[in-house]
């Protein structure tokens, strides 16, 4: 005799869910989270939201040891994901069980667990590693500067493969806690806030937090003998700034400019609104390199910044990245002009605030100089291409397509745009294409062609402004702003060697 069984139709569904998916419904997750200039950049088929590394570093040897607990949440059924990664690898563990784990060219950490993993599910993974961050190379480039007391990382578009182990694209933003042991007499700075620190048998550990999310490229950890300061801001903000010991000529300068970062911030607050972050600062180690960088809370300046003096100007730039690249962060490469050109058009002004010429003069002078045979003009900065993803037409073109974009809109909805924009997408992603949109429905305006003019056409366009029309016309050359110098220092901070992928 044969019994029915009758099941009600919601424990029938419940059944369902339960049965485990096949071996055939679990695939990789894919090498690159598909950012056509750098298609080794960034891993498919899981999201990040928390870094926690432990690391020990000693700078005689340049040995770097660490522990990274990364937790994440799968986004497809995975049999396999990957890392960016390139120092050597001791064990990976998912989940709390070891893993198995290959290395695929230079920067891919291949992991295999032991049980696949089911979509929507959280997942840790602890990395131990350990390795000489300057004996690294990728494509001919390091991201990695040792100094004569120790070492910095900090570089872009990608600097973590170097020390930890990452979903190595600004897509995949993630909270971060950095804890660095180095021997006493030895500072280790990072982003964020110092939450303590701590001495025993020779060695101090000091434990940075980050709280807001940051894209990998944005970690930054500098290790050496650092003169620090510390203060706050007016809203209570504490602001850390470090200065190797050994900066020699240079030393004054970047005093001078660095320590008014507060003021900085504070009056970048009034133009792009509220600070987006929980920590203020900069530093200043002992390297080679001639460009600065935005690091998230913390921008790294070479001391060649400051070569020829003071420069606040670049101290301007660094901090309006940390509304404009990394609260609002790039979705793909591509978009580097929603970063550098509003950092430049930020010094420009800083030179209208500072009375040493106007954005509009500034916007004249750089017109001016670029003929219209000129090879800047080629370059497009709205997709300029990997190679030129750091060209200084990404910067100035950039820029003067803000002007040009001011002229047409008027100040009061141009600043509202610039105030708007960092509270419309804060913490997240987003392309040219929505700054377009965010434009156009702020001013009223169609202004879909006045950006394809200034960022994807591959020639001059018409001057900027009425006045630079008729200096143009004129045939004459405008003046050069008494501000053009300082900024024009500056230059090498988009001198970045990063083209390996």
């Amino acid at each position: 005799m044969h019994r029915r069984l009758i099941v009600p139709s919601a424990l029938a569904a419940s059944l369902v869910l339960a049965i485990p998916a096949s071996a055939a419904d679990f695939s990789p997750g894919a090498p690159g989270i598909g950012d056509p200039y750098y298609p080794a950049s960034g891993n498919g088929g899981y999201d990040v939201s928390h870094y926690d590394l432990r690391l020990t570093y000693q700078p005689k040897t340049d040995l770097l040891e660490g522990t990274a607990t990364i937790l994440a949440t799968t986004q497809q059924n995975l049999s396999r994901f990957n890392l960016d990664f390139g120092l050597k690898v001791k064990e990976v563990r998912v989940n709390g069980k070891k893993a198995t784990f290959a290395k695929e060219g230079d920067q891919e950490l291949v992991i295999t667990p032991v049980a696949p993993l089911e979509k929507g599910k959280s997942v840790s993974v602890v990395v131990r590693y350990a390795g000489k961050p300057s004996e690294l190379s990728i494509g001919g480039y390091t991201a990695w500067h040792r100094t004569p007391d120790g070492g910095v990382a900090a570089q872009e578009p990608d600097s973590a493969v170097w020390w930890f182990p990452s979903n190595d694209h600004p897509l995949d933003k993630a909270t971060y806690d950095i804890s660095v042991s180095v021997p006493d007499g030895t500072q280790a700075i990072s982003n964020g806030v110092l939450q303590s620190q701590s001495s025993k048998l020779g060695w101090t550990r000091y434990n940075w937090r980050s709280n807001k999310p940051q894209a990998s490229y944005l970690a930054t950890l500098a290790v050496g003998k650092f003169d620090i300061t510390t203060d706050k801001t007016a809203d209570g903000l504490p602001i850390l700034n470090a200065y190797s010991k050994d900066l020699g000529d240079n030393a004054g300068a970047a005093r001078a400019s660095v320590e008014r970062t507060g003021e900085v911030a504070e009056w970048l607050a009034e133009v792009f609104g509220p600070y987006p972050f929980n920590a203020l600062g900069g530093y200043v180690p002992n390297v080679k390199s001639g460009y600065a960088l935005e690091t998230q809370t913390r921008p790294f300046y070479s001391p060649r910044q400051f070569a020829n003096g003071a420069n606040v100007s670049v101290v301007v730039h660094e901090l309006a990245h940390q509304w404009y690249g990394d609260s609002v962060s790039v979705h793909g490469w591509k978009d580097i002009w929603v970063n550098e050109g509003f950092a430049r058009y930020s010094q420009w002004l800083w030179s209208e605030k500072e009375d040493e010429g106007t954005a509009q003069q500034l916007a004249d002078w750089v017109y001016a100089q670029h003929p219209a045979d000129d090879a800047f003009w080629t370059v497009k900065p709205g997709d300029p291409g990997a190679d030129k993803q750091f060209d200084i037409a990404v910067y100035d073109r950039g820029a003067l397509a803000l002007q040009a974009l001011r002229n047409e809109v008027g100040d009061k909805d141009f600043f509202a745009i610039l105030k708007g924009w960092p509270a419309e997408h804060a913490y997240g992603n987003a392309e040219v294409g929505d700054f377009v949109k965010f434009a156009e429905g702020i001013s009223g305006k169609p202004l879909a062609g006045l950006f394809d003019t200034w960022l994807y056409q591959p020639s001059k366009p018409g001057a900027p402004a009425a006045a630079g029309a008729r200096i143009a016309r004129a045939g004459v050359k405008p003046a050069r702003p008494a501000s053009w110098k300082k900024i024009a220092a500056t230059n090498s901070i988009h001198d970045h060697d990063h083209d390996h992928n």
